[in-house]
């Protein structure tokens, strides 16, 4: 497994971004070097970087604002060599519960990339920290079979 970790953010109100730092706190005591991209860009990811997709889902099951660009980008392209988590935040009062960390697995499966693990969402009604569980589950991924 590759020892860099690049998250990719897509946050609105900044819950995604307290999420993302708290697995890349994970990340560092695993011994990984991460960085954090509030703006992914596909062009900019160390390409043997593996990927934690962190997003919350907006308006009407959309990817927030920061991370449509990177979304786009992922269209058409050959991710086989990409290995990811995504972590999605999302409110289940609403029928378009963490569809924006859906849209981004679609993504990825449609380029071929390998997920790690099932996809973990966070629904913010049960879990108001969203970054405890995502702690709790993230750690559990990285520890040594």
């Amino acid at each position: 497994m590759s020892q860099h970790i690049t998250i990719l953010v897509g946050s609105v109100l900044g819950a995604a971004e307290y999420v993302a730092d708290a697995l890349a706190e994970v990340a560092q005591q695993a011994g990984y070097q991460t960085d954090i991209q509030l703006a992914p860009d596909f062009e900019t990811i160390p390409t043997q970087s593996t990927w934690v997709i962190c997003t919350s889902t907006h308006g009407a099951g959309d990817l927030p604002d920061n991370i449509q660009p990177f979304a786009a980008q992922l269209a058409e392209r050959d991710l086989s060599s990409v290995k990811a988590y995504i972590v999605g935040l999302g409110d289940s009062s609403y029928d378009t519960y963490c569809f924006a960390a859906m849209t981004m697995q679609e993504k990825l499966a449609q380029g071929n990339a390998t997920l790690l693990a099932e996809p973990l969402h966070i629904d913010v009604l049960n879990h108001p920290i969203p970054e405890e569980i995502a702690v709790e589950w993230f750690t559990e991924q990285l520890q040594p079979d």
